[in-house]
């Protein structure tokens, strides 16, 4: 897993802390200790009932377009979501690692006012469009990056009459999107695009996208709640978003990535990502971010909080009753599923046949006490003790707020 700590699932980010395994009873600190005993059923296999999709530390994007509809303005649902934070101002970049190119070439398509800058030198280069090239690339020869041209084959051209350049090599096109070749079809991406290696003198390099902080966020927002949504949640998912990315950038500025494309950071998908109605709630927001203490404030949020928010690692991630997260077209706040012992009795092999679920303490918020911490699995041959964050994430439940019948 990588540096950083969340995650989306499906279209909306239902944001995953890492699973905490459990070795006594005893939960974590707020936690509130349990006996609730649940025999295998007669049939063998248990309904597993819950509530919300992912952890529900701070915004529920369900409960962000519930509040929408009750004619909440997009800084009403932070402050519901985020108490104690103050609106400010980020400008700036920010480094994205694209995660589908780490190979050692960066490729993109050629076009007009495609230019290449030596970050070794500073000099930068107007890449001819001449010679019917259809492609440049960058890789690695003898540990220094080196430049080629593809017209049905590669050419290698020389910056300035050398072979190779004096420091990794970026490209841009004066604003214009970039389009970037990848193992499997092609992405288009604002801003530069950047041939960096992953550490100091190694020789792999990595396609970092190096853009501003809003135009970033463009890429974020659609893949993480709908567009269509009402725009005051839309708006929320940008402030949101955008704080995150600077939150992020601030963890360690002088990084050669600040944050990655995938769920496991922000999905970020560059120019497809982008939508009319998400480019306007990004306007509508322009620079906005959410501040604690002066400083980026760590702005997680999920799919839906399920009726209560969860306390996070932050004093304005707060557990609290979320009276708008219920609303017709949440259908993640309730849910089942069936579930058997066999299942749980193969992934723990160690128990042998599952006699009994035992859940020895959750976090004390709403129906059946809350979110399960710990869990002990009572089985023929042992027993073993689980947080509700491993059950979760090994058997695909939407959240650690669950129960047994």
């Amino acid at each position: 897993m990588s540096r950083f700590t969340r995650a989306s699932v499906g279209a909306l980010t239902a944001v995953l802390t890492g699973g905490l395994l459990l070795t006594s009873g005893a939960g974590p600190a707020g936690a509130v200790a349990t006996d609730q005993r649940y025999p295998v059923p007669a049939d063998g296999t248990y309904t597993v009932s819950g509530h919300g999709y992912g952890h529900g530390h701070g915004m529920s994007q369900h409960g962000a377009q519930g509040a929408a509809l009750e004619g909440l303005e997009h800084q009403q649902i932070l402050d519901f979501y985020y108490p104690g934070t103050e609106l400010g101002k980020a400008r700036g970049k920010i480094r994205v690692l694209l995660t589908a190119d780490t190979g050692s070439d960066l490729v993109v398509g050629a076009r007009r006012g495609l230019r290449l800058k030596d970050r070794g030198s500073g000099t930068a280069y107007d890449l001819p469009r001449g010679q019917g090239a259809t492609r440049w690339r960058l890789s690695v020869d003898g540990g220094r990056d080196v430049v080629h041209w593809y017209d049905g084959s590669w050419h290698r051209w020389r910056p300035g009459g050398r072979d190779a350049l004096a420091g990794e090599g970026q490209l841009s096109a004066g604003g214009r999107p970039l389009t970037l070749y990848l193992p499997s079809g092609s992405a288009q991406y604002r801003g530069t695009l950047r041939h960096t290696a992953p550490s100091e003198g190694s020789t792999d390099r990595n396609t970092v996208n190096v853009l501003g902080l809003d135009s970033y966020v463009r890429g974020v927002v659609p893949s993480e709640i709908p567009a269509s949504w009402k725009p005051e949640a839309v708006q929320a998912q940008s402030v949101a978003a955008r704080t995150y990315g600077a939150w992020d950038r601030s963890q360690d500025p002088s990084h050669y990535h600040h944050i990655c494309d995938t769920t496991s950071c922000q999905v970020y998908k560059g120019v497809a990502g982008e939508h009319p109605l998400g480019d306007a709630a990004v306007a509508a927001t322009s620079r906005q971010v959410l501040r604690n203490d002066g400083a980026p404030a760590f702005t997680q949020f999920s799919a839906s909080s399920g009726g209560w928010t969860s306390a996070g690692s932050a004093p304005y991630l707060v557990a609290k009753k979320d009276p708008y997260d219920n609303w017709s077209g949440n259908d993640v706040h309730n849910w089942s599923l069936s579930l058997s012992a066999s299942a749980i009795s193969r992934a723990y092999p160690a128990i042998g046949r599952l006699r009994t679920i035992r859940v020895t303490s959750r976090d004390g918020n709403g129906e059946w006490n809350g979110r399960v911490w710990s869990m002990r699995l009572i089985g023929s041959q042992g027993r073993e003790t689980v947080s509700g964050d491993t059950f979760r994430y090994r058997f695909g439940l939407r959240s650690t707020w669950f129960s047994f019948r």
